[in-house]
């Protein structure tokens, strides 16, 4: 059986995951598979990159989060100029001019903040992009041999331009495997475009209430952890990632002819985190493989390298996701709840 505990904190994630969205959509017109991501992201205590054209409330979407959560909220604007030290802090000598004495004294960069919006990653060297390589795995910055440990919750929530190429960098494999998700940004329907127009050109935007704060954020990321998780999801989970790789037995044969690298075990991690936040930002006690499938696409977008093929027949990572999500087999719906029950009773 569930603990009553346990239970009483997924209902409190259920009700502030209500709050937050109730909030956001104060400002935000539409775009709920975004903002459901986001939220999945960070209870799940992952790091997103939000891609889509100029003009769609990315960087809107990120500081009205930061502020509907009461968190610390950092911009750094990319640019091809941008240096390591202008992310992660530097060290300057500083003199006493009491006793006349100097020493080295560190200054904070703009990564020390709770969320840290990286807008246009892709415009800045991979030198500069690798400064957040250590931020985003250990939760710490290392500058002239000193560790310095960032204040958690710690969120990397980053924009790219899908569109324009001229004078970019693409973030290097290491460093989109970091992401736990990719997350698409769709132009809005004609009735939410609308009511953007109408909402911006007739005053101020609203402003939002903080409904949590960091500490309960940090609570709220435990209970994601104590998500129940069946056996049988985890190794549907493991399926799915398993087979974007073409060189194993099992890969299909649309993925050997397509695919040049496939999904690393850190994509099935994060099908399960994100299956067991889904599951708990819905008010359930327990992740299931409807969960799994609805964070394929954002987990597994930018972990699959395409191969020559599929650039000349335009072949994109999601519809090989498309086709792997309906060669997968799922278990009978009877054979799953059976299991499910198995699960809440141990």
């Amino acid at each position: 059986m569930i603990p009553d505990d346990d239970v009483q904190s997924v209902q409190r994630l259920n009700e502030a995951y209500r709050q937050i969205t109730e909030q956001l959509a104060r400002v935000i017109v539409g775009q709920q598979n975004v903002l459901e991501e986001l939220l999945v992201a960070v209870f799940a205590r992952g790091h997103c990159l939000l891609v889509g054209v100029p003009g769609l409330a990315k960087t809107l979407m990120i500081r009205t989060l930061a502020d509907a959560l009461s968190l610390r909220f950092h911009r750094i604007q990319f640019t091809p100029d941008l240096m390591p030290t202008d992310i992660t802090g530097t060290e300057v000598i500083q003199e006493d001019k009491a006793s006349g004495t100097r020493e080295l004294r560190f200054l904070h960069g703009p990564i020390f903040a709770n969320v840290l919006l990286a807008d246009e990653i892709n415009r800045t060297p991979p030198k500069t992009q690798a400064a957040l390589l250590e931020a985003m795995q250990e939760y710490q910055v290392t500058v002239g041999g000193k560790r310095y440990p960032l204040e958690e919750p710690f969120f990397v929530l980053a924009t790219q331009n899908p569109i324009e190429q001229e004078g970019t960098y693409p973030l290097p494999e290491a460093q989109l495997d970091r992401f736990m998700f990719n997350t698409y940004v769709d132009y809005p329907s004609e009735d939410e475009e609308f009511a953007i127009v109408k909402r911006t050109t007739t005053g101020p935007l609203p402003s939002v209430t903080a409904t949590l704060s960091g500490a309960q954020i940090l609570e709220l990321q435990k209970i994601v952890r104590r998500v129940p998780v069946a056996d049988h999801v985890v190794r549907y989970a493991l399926a799915l990632a398993r087979r974007t790789r073409p060189d194993r037995p099992d890969a299909p044969d649309f993925v050997r002819q397509y695919v040049t690298w496939g999904a690393g075990p850190r994509a099935s991690q994060y099908l399960v985190l994100g299956a067991k936040a889904r599951a708990v930002l819905g008010g359930r006690f327990y992740a299931g493989i409807d969960d799994v499938r609805a964070v394929a696409h954002p987990v597994l977008r930018h972990r699959i390298l395409t191969n020559f093929n599929a650039e000349a027949e335009g072949v994109k990572p999601d519809q090989i996701i498309g086709r792997l999500l309906e060669s997968v087999k799922v278990d009978s719906c009877e054979e799953e709840r059976g299991k499910l029950r198995e699960v809440l009773k141990s």
